[in-house]
């Protein structure tokens, strides 16, 4: 199990220990980054259609979905207020207006590349043996890309360890959700290594739904996608709302995307000094997605 681990980690490692200083090739990485999770995400749908007894798989992809995502949402934020209790953060709030619809789209958009791969598979009359293998390989080539990523998104380590509410944020968010997976697991009644491998996603939906394709199916895939999507599309409500009044909460519930894709509505609703600790608690949880998650997926039976 842990051969298996390593072969699926490596190319992330490998990326991380590249440094790149041309800002175009950064782009050219970005963007084939996110047009490979389009692809792998297709490839899920594909192989959702693929699944016998698709009817009852959906049932149960959206019973895990619900479950997990209840319990690691209530965890999450039974412990996030402590932060802005104990270590309280100034904001400069903003009234400044987002189109935080335009926002949502860009989700639903990969909740159609699935659908639209689910219903490609459905209609074809070929074999989708090759998808699983088409999966890995283009997997391993997106790890390798996102540890690039990781390496040159700007920050040192002196800077995340000296960022003592960014630090905390994310360490409540890994614990309050693996006990949050634990409940999960037992309600479910599953293998608790793949609870815990699926509470590791943090938001990061796209990674997080192909890890656990790869390891356990389209099941654990979509239930993983979903769960994590949702995490996403409830940050962007939930950030204009708290930020002003539980900063840290509402960065820490956007858990991994507060250093991307929910940044842009941290820093216009709450103002620069959220900026730092968004972007800090959003590294080392993306950091800390493949590693939490393939060391699960290791021990899981």
């Amino acid at each position: 199990m842990f051969s298996g681990m390593l072969f699926i980690f490596t190319p992330l490692v490998v990326g991380y220990f590249i440094s790149i200083s041309s800002q175009s090739l950064l782009n050219k990485i970005n963007k084939t980054t996110s047009n490979l999770i389009y692809v792998i995400l297709a490839l899920m749908g594909l192989s959702l259609a693929a699944l016998d007894n698709l009817g009852q798989n959906l049932q149960i992809i959206l019973k895990f979905t619900a479950v997990f995502f209840t319990c690691l949402s209530l965890a999450n934020l039974a412990v996030l207020p402590l932060v802005d209790k104990f270590l309280p953060i100034q904001t400069d709030a903003s009234n400044s207006k987002l189109p935080l619809s335009s926002m949502a789209l860009e989700s639903v958009k990969l909740i159609l590349v699935v659908g639209g791969g689910l219903i490609v598979g459905l209609a074809l009359p070929y074999e989708l043996n090759w998808v699983d293998t088409a999966s890995e390989w283009i997997l391993f080539l997106l790890l390798f890309f996102i540890g690039i990523q990781l390496r040159n998104s700007g920050l040192t380590l002196r800077q995340i360890l000296l960022n003592k509410h960014g630090m905390v944020i994310a360490l409540l968010i890994i614990v309050s959700s693996m006990l949050g997976g634990i409940i999960a697991a037992q309600i479910l009644e599953i293998d608790l290594f793949k609870a815990l491998a699926m509470s590791s996603g943090f938001g990061w939906y796209s990674l997080a739904g192909i890890l656990m394709g790869d390891a356990f199916g389209p099941i654990y895939g979509g239930a993983s996608f979903m769960i994590e999507l949702l995490r996403e599309l409830i940050a962007l409500v939930l950030i204009p709302l708290f930020i002003r009044t539980r900063p840290c909460t509402a960065i820490g519930y956007a858990g991994a995307t507060a250093m991307d894709f929910t940044l842009p509505v941290i820093q216009t609703t709450g103002g620069v000094r959220c900026v730092p600790i968004a972007i800090v608690s959003g590294f080392i949880l993306s950091l800390l997605v493949p590693v939490m998650m393939l060391f699960f997926v290791s021990l899981a039976s």
